[in-house]
């Protein structure tokens, strides 16, 4: 027999649940010592389902974990702010986070690590780069289309908008971006990569008039983090032709002594 005390536990997790069945017969079963097995059961495999679907939703592709990330290749970065932002506080208080620095340093990687904590952590994300959600955006048929669509990337937790600063865009494309940014300001945080410093965000969005107040809106309440360094992606090509050669003189080398033996 179970008390009442766990009964009252164990009811409100069926309820929880929405077991319309159990529930139905809860008089007859409560005193079952299986009813919390199953109610285990049922509660684990929701979370991995769960689970499943925000990483799906998520988009986050492929990327390196953090324990494979080299923090001794760059010549410059906050580390402690990088693993500060893996606690997830900054969701709490909708801060958004900024990662600044040439191209193939790490930031998507940072970024997607970040993103992925939050998503096993319970909290929805997405990963998308600029150009993809502009155009999605400037696509769209109809003032209703575009409020739906500005909703779907209002939505998740986290927004993480890759590569600001790779292209060029229209005033159309400026205004749909402080779209977002606004919708999301002091309520949910967004993940921005850039190549570029602000004070050259004109050239992404030429003669744009919203791009101050855009700028103004994503560093209020933000965390900036600069990254210099050479691109990791040369370094590994680097370090993969060398490899190569090494191996390629080993073959050498052990068909030589086949041939003289």
């Amino acid at each position: 027999m179970i008390n009442a005390i766990k009964n009252d536990t164990l009811l409100a997790r069926a309820k929880a649940l929405n077991l319309h069945g159990i529930l139905a017969h809860w008089e007859e079963i409560s005193a079952s010592e299986v009813i919390e097995k199953i109610l285990q059961w049922e509660e684990g495999e929701r979370s991995q389902r769960g689970l499943k679907r925000r990483i799906n939703e998520a988009k986050l592709g492929r990327f390196k974990l953090m324990h494979e990330f080299d923090w001794g290749w760059p010549k410059k970065i906050d580390r402690e702010a990088i693993e500060e932002l893996m606690q997830l506080r900054f969701i709490k208080h909708a801060t958004n986070i900024i990662l600044c620095g040439p191209n193939g340093v790490g930031k998507s990687t940072l970024a997607c690590n970040i993103a992925y904590q939050a998503v096993l952590q319970g909290h929805t994300a997405l990963f998308v780069t600029a150009g993809q959600m502009l155009n999605d955006l400037a696509a769209q048929d109809g003032d209703n289309a575009l409020r739906k669509r500005i909703h779907f990337y209002t939505k998740p937790t986290i927004l993480q908008v890759d590569e600001v600063g790779y292209l060029s865009y229209s005033n159309r494309h400026a205004d749909l971006l402080f779209a977002i940014i606004s919708n999301r300001y002091q309520t949910k945080p967004t993940i921005i990569t850039t190549n570029k410093p602000f004070s050259e965000w004109n050239e992404i969005f030429p003669n744009a008039s919203c791009v101050v107040s855009l700028i103004d809106r994503l560093v209020h309440n933000s965390e900036i983090i600069s990254i210099e360094a050479e691109s990791f992606r040369l370094k590994e090509a680097k370090e993969q032709s060398a490899k190569r050669k090494q191996e390629r003189n080993s073959r050498k080398n052990k068909t030589a002594n086949t041939v003289e033996a």
